[in-house]
């Protein structure tokens, strides 16, 4: 294999995963604790990274040190811009829970899949989010989440409403929505098959019990998405036999 400067992929990793977030270099600088011409030269693969400083920028860019690691493993397939290469094929998640002690359960449950995951403290903050209103209205990443896990007991704006609205507009009527619950026999389990959610869960929300609910649609969750050469990336989004990934289906049971 032909030697390359593991500081130019490393710095357009870092580059890439910034550019998802939608912030600058002076913020991830911030986050990170480092200075922003530090985060310049990383970015520009001009500066040797010490291990401390990969576990900072890692932490500020809201993934793990391996997720960051594993895009500066060979050089960025040619014709490819760096945002696309890290985004491609990964779900965005939009967490929708009031209960403090839940999202740290769901934070544990799910800490071994890359996929990014925002949380909505109320279903006013999830709509906010979704249709870019509100504190989201300068939001700098517009797409929406591709995966929306609800619970159905929120402040100001409740579960079903949420699911009603996203269901009822064309922007997001698509997204499928896993409902959160405490019991099977919630009674509004069937209100939210009838508004359009495609599966529910019993709390707390991990992996194990997010995979339960598959079979219908295909998300692809990336535990480790490794970089894949230009010639070869067709080939490898289409090979379901990855062992670096997970399909993951979800529908209504019950």
């Amino acid at each position: 294999m032909q030697n390359f400067d593991v500081k130019k992929p490393f710095g357009t990793s870092v580059r890439a995963w910034r550019s998802r977030l939608g912030i600058s270099q002076e913020e991830l600088g911030g986050r990170a604790g480092l200075h922003r011409t530090y985060i310049c030269d990383v970015e520009r693969g001009a500066r040797n990274v010490t291990l401390q400083s990969i576990e900072k920028l890692a932490g500020a860019l809201e993934i793990s040190v391996s997720t960051l690691l594993a895009y500066a493993r060979e050089p960025l397939p040619e014709g490819t811009c760096a945002e696309e290469f890290v985004t491609e094929g990964l779900v965005d998640i939009l967490y929708v829970e009031d209960n403090p002690a839940d999202i740290g359960l769901a934070t544990e449950g799910l800490k071994n899949i890359t996929n990014r995951i925002h949380v909505a403290h109320d279903g006013q903050a999830a709509l906010d989010f979704l249709f870019g209103t509100g504190e989201y209205a300068n939001r700098k990443t517009p797409a929406h989440p591709q995966l929306i896990l609800l619970d159905l007991r929120l402040p100001k704006v409740d579960g079903l409403e949420v699911l009603r609205r996203v269901k009822a507009d064309a922007r997001t009527s698509g997204i499928p929505v896993i409902v959160l619950t405490g019991s099977v026999r919630d009674r509004d389990l069937q209100t939210s098959k009838r508004l359009g959610a495609e599966a529910y869960i019993i709390k707390p929300v991990d992996l194990q019990n997010l995979s339960r609910v598959t079979p219908q649609l295909h998300l692809q969750w990336a535990l480790l998405k490794q970089a894949v050469p230009a010639q070869g990336r067709q080939q490898h989004s289409a090979d379901s036999r990855n062992p670096m990934r997970k399909d993951i289906d979800v529908r209504m049971t019950g």
